[in-house]
């Protein structure tokens, strides 16, 4: 069921219910459905399904209690390895995945951002979905010095995770700026609005546990299906 690149399923799992919890949508106390319910629900195996809540209880998002069930507790600061993705649904949460479209190394541009020592950069590519649905399409650049290749295969659907697991970068912190920007000219078919439509635009800086930015990105979303929120900690 997995894709390359993908997150394990049961990971997939345990970060729609954590989304769910910080959205509002599964709240303190809940009670969650029977195990087998859930797992038909997901379309998984109650194996799977019990991975993925084994994960939240080690987050402590999550009692089981013997003989009545499985019940949320709720906290105000979660890990997660889309801690930093401030997009969901218009109703709340949404399982983030996202396609590559492109991977390429370059020079930067002088028009773009510091974000790092190198003079090349990788620029990435995608167009994202949270639950199946179209919500943006996204650029990202890495600072070459962090790594001398990079291909889409290999790709994460969560960078920060990828760059944690395999290069070794933490990202600790991400800076926000919203305005608007025309969609761009590579933005897919698919995607629901047609290159130059002016959208919301995310652009973030991430920077390194040290402190150094490494990364430069833009977001364009779909404002009729994602909404862009920040979580007050």
């Amino acid at each position: 069921m997995s894709d390359t690149g993908s997150l394990p399923l049961h990971m997939q799992i345990a970060e729609l219910l954590i989304r769910d919890i910080a959205a509002g949508r599964l709240v303190d106390g809940e009670r969650l459905p029977p195990e087998r319910q859930m797992a038909a629900a997901h379309g998984i195996s109650v194996g799977t399904l019990r991975k993925a809540l084994a994960a939240l209880q080690e987050k402590h998002l999550l009692e089981r209690v013997q003989g009545s069930g499985n019940y949320i507790r709720a906290r105000a600061e979660t890990e997660s390895v889309y801690a930093f993705l401030r997009l969901e649904l218009a109703n709340g949460g949404g399982l983030p995945k996202a396609r590559v479209l492109s991977v390429d190394r370059l020079p930067k541009d002088p028009a773009l951002p510091d974000f790092g020592p190198h003079s090349h950069g990788h620029r990435i590519r995608r167009l994202r979905f949270l639950s199946g649905v179209v919500a943006a399409v996204e650029e990202i650049w890495l600072d070459a010095s962090q790594a001398a290749t990079l291909s889409a295969p290999e790709l994460s659907e969560s960078l920060y995770y990828f760059y944690r697991t395999r290069l070794n970068l933490r990202i600790a912190r991400a800076v926000d700026s919203v305005g608007q920007g025309p969609v761009p000219d590579w933005a897919p078919a698919e995607f629901p609005h047609p290159p130059g439509a002016a959208l919301p635009m995310i652009t973030r800086i991430s920077h390194s546990h040290e402190g150094a930015p490494v990364e430069a990105s833009w977001t364009w979303y779909d404002p009729l299906r994602v909404r862009y929120t920040v979580r007050l900690k």
